[in-house]
């Protein structure tokens, strides 16, 4: 809307005078509206800061760092920019001086000799190429003008039989199920780029590829379910052809997202379909072995997410605080002081896991720090959020008192990291990995048919799996192709944290 200024100005200065005409009213009430939806539009993050304002008041105080995390506070800001390092996939280049060579007398002195430095000068040089980039073999051809046979030369080294090689199929499952980008834009950019690669062609290969590395994915969910703690949680989405029985009552279609914790590594799963998150997890149980102790469920509080375990079978439930301090996130415009409290005083607890990772805990330290540092916060919040309702300063029914029920309800699982050696605060780890289906879901909109969702969980398994542990998902994708029969005889070999051992071995 145009906001006039001087308009409003005048009609406030009118209202000293005479109440304001219903019309004027409007007005004022209009712009005062899109005032408020601004400033909410404004708000990207969840910060205390951000909710509340005030910087200065709202920043939850921070314990003081020591020993090696005081240290790395106290170094200098980078310049933001990447080292030559950082290039790990890039061609490396050596290039020798064109008149010095080590033991060499020096140019510029007759007394010494020049020897190499332990660094070279490094210079980086980015180019641009199309995604998938084609090379087009000429052969040449000769016949015999008296016999007319046709002689043709041989194939270069290295030329494979295969029109898309392991690598074609390596990146478009990267640009579709990681970066999500629809097949029919490859298709448009790889046009312009003089390379044509219709969105069929591009599915016939991945589908093609995805039952060649199912042993892969069959084994990340055997290694998943022997983890220490699990995350779960699940978003929707749509396959246009999945067909319901007329007796099923469920309509709803999503996608299930559990990261599996242990041993230092985390492997990241996805499920489509009309399970919910807690019916995957259980599923995935079923695999674990039955002499490991009872794991850790990371999870929010809502009841689809739990699984229902079979008889002798136990899990240690653990709920979201991200999501109880959610509730308070939402209501802080109408209840800024109380909710102040809450936040800062989550801020808090927030603080002492962040020094406990700098510090380089292990899993009981960290329960000791807890238990010492953030245990009487949370029973201070506790007697706080009870004093509430019993001197009767928030209605039970309000925003705020909602709040409050939420988390005295799941007071046990919200405070597990109180109780459990390594239970996380939050399921934050999970919420970041559903952000690979979510990003399928915005740009591609939709699965078309179950088969199609079973590809990209497969491949999206794999790929986030990969970059949770560091590994260069592209070149183990193209890997894992180029050694399935391997991999169906040993699939514990070519898992993404081991399988350079089991290439330099073949």
């Amino acid at each position: 809307m145009d906001v006039n200024l001087e308009e409003l100005d005048q009609l406030l200065d009118q209202a000293r005078q005479e109440p304001l005409s219903e019309a004027e009213c409007e007005k004022i009430k209009t712009a005062l509206h899109a005032l408020a939806e601004r400033w909410m539009r404004g708000r990207t993050t969840e910060k205390t800061r951000a909710v509340l304002g005030d910087p200065a008041e709202a920043k939850a105080p921070e314990p003081p760092a020591t020993g090696a995390a005081a240290e790395a506070e106290n170094q200098p800001a980078g310049h933001g920019r990447n080292g030559a390092e950082a290039f790990a996939s890039a061609e490396k280049v050596k290039v020798a001086h064109p008149q010095l060579k080590p033991g060499d007398a020096c140019p510029d002195c007759p007394k010494g000799k020049v020897y190499p430095q332990k660094e070279p000068k490094t210079l980086v040089r980015v180019v641009g190429q199309a995604p998938l980039k084609a090379t087009v073999y000429e052969l040449d051809r000769l016949r015999c003008n008296a016999c007319g046979q046709a002689f043709t030369a041989p194939e270069p080294d290295g030329v494979g039989p295969e029109k898309y090689d392991e690598t074609a199929a390596a990146m478009i499952a990267q640009l579709k199920y990681g970066s999500g980008v629809p097949f029919a834009r490859i298709e448009m950019l790889e046009q312009r780029l003089g390379v044509p690669l219709p969105a069929s062609t591009q599915w016939e290969i991945v589908e093609e590829v995805a039952d060649l590395i199912k042993p892969a994915r069959d084994e990340l969910i055997r290694q998943a379910a022997q983890g220490e703690v699990l995350h779960n949680d699940d978003t929707s989405m749509r396959v246009l052809k999945l067909a319901r029985a007329p007796e099923e009552e469920r309509t709803g279609v999503f996608t299930s997202g559990v990261v599996s914790v242990g041993e230092g590594r985390r492997i990241a799963l996805f499920f489509t379909g009309r399970e919910h998150a807690g019916e995957n997890l259980a599923a995935i149980l079923k695999r674990r072995a039955a002499e490991l102790p009872v794991p850790l469920q990371m999870c929010d509080a809502l009841s689809r997410n739990t699984p229902k375990l079979g008889s002798g079978v136990e899990i240690l439930l653990a709920h979201c605080l991200a999501h109880g301090r959610r509730q308070f996130v939402e209501v802080a415009g109408s209840f800024p002081t109380a909710c102040r409290y809450v936040l800062e005083t989550l801020g808090q607890v927030y603080a002492h896991d962040e020094q406990a990772r700098r510090n380089g805990l292990s899993p009981d330290q960290r329960l000791g720090f807890h238990r010492q540092h953030s245990g009487p916060l949370m029973d201070q919040l506790q007697k706080w959020f009870e004093q509430q309702f019993a001197e009767r300063k928030v209605e039970p029914n309000s925003g705020l008192g909602k709040a409050i029920q939420y988390f005295q309800r799941h007071w046990k699982g919200l405070t597990a990291f109180l109780r459990e050696p390594g239970a996380p605060l939050d399921n934050n780890l999970c919420e970041r990995a559903l952000k690979k289906a979510v990003l399928h879901r915005k740009n591609a909109l939709f699965y078309r048919t179950t088969n199609g969702a079973r590809v990209g969980d497969l491949f999206m398994s794999l790929i986030h799996t990969c970059e949770l542990n560091g590994v260069n998902s592209f070149d183990y994708l193209a890997e894992l192709q180029r050694h399935a029969a391997e991999l169906t005889a040993a699939p514990a070999q070519w898992m993404p944290w081991n399988y350079r051992r089991a290439l330099a071995g073949a």
